[in-house]
Order: C-alpha cells, then structure tokens, then sequence
C-alpha cells in the first residue's frame, strides 16, 4: 500500500480579511527508489464573521490540508492519489524505453 504525504508548500494571505485566499498543495508518495508527485492550488473566500474562521498567523498545515481535501471533494482526492500511484506504476514498468541497443 502507498502512502501518499499531503503538504503545503504556500499560503497567499488577503491583506484586508487576514484570511487565505489561495493554498498550495502538493501530494507525494514513493515505493523504493520509485516515486510520484502532484502540486495544485484551491482558491478561497475567506469570510472574518464566518462561523469556524481561522486568521492566517492561527492557521496549521493540517488545517489547511483539510480545507484543500474539502474543497476537491473525495473523488478528485482519489483522482490525485491514483495518479501518483499510476507514475510510481510506469517507473517501475515503463511502457517506453530509451537508450541504444549497444
């Protein structure tokens, strides 16, 4: 089984609210000497009167995990994760080889 590694590699702050208006994400996984990666970002609205608010110096990287899964939804989640598995799969049995026969 892999396990996949969520990350936060950058938070953009709306000077105004104090909220994040945009993470970015990035999930690895690696079998051996065998690996795979995705980076995205997910936009926000950060909303101060909101029930739940966190301000931007409040806010952990688990945190921001967690609205960045919410916001994909389970399916591209799963999407995202079958991905990496899909490289780490090709590296192990690539479908193209490159070189020279001699």
């Amino acid at each position: 089984m892999i396990d996949f590694n969520w990350s936060i590699s950058n938070l953009e702050s709306d000077t105004e609210t104090g909220g994040v208006i945009t993470v970015h994400w990035r999930c690895t996984a690696a079998d051996g000497d065998h690996s795979g990666s995705s980076y995205g970002t997910c936009g926000f609205t950060p909303d101060s009167s909101a029930d739940g608010y966190t301000a931007y110096a409040d806010i952990t990287e688990a945190q921001a995990i967690g609205w960045v899964k919410d916001s994909m939804g389970e399916e591209a989640v799963t999407g995202v994760e079958d991905s990496i598995a899909a490289q780490i799969a090709d590296s192990k049995a690539p479908a193209i080889t490159t070189g020279t026969p001699w």
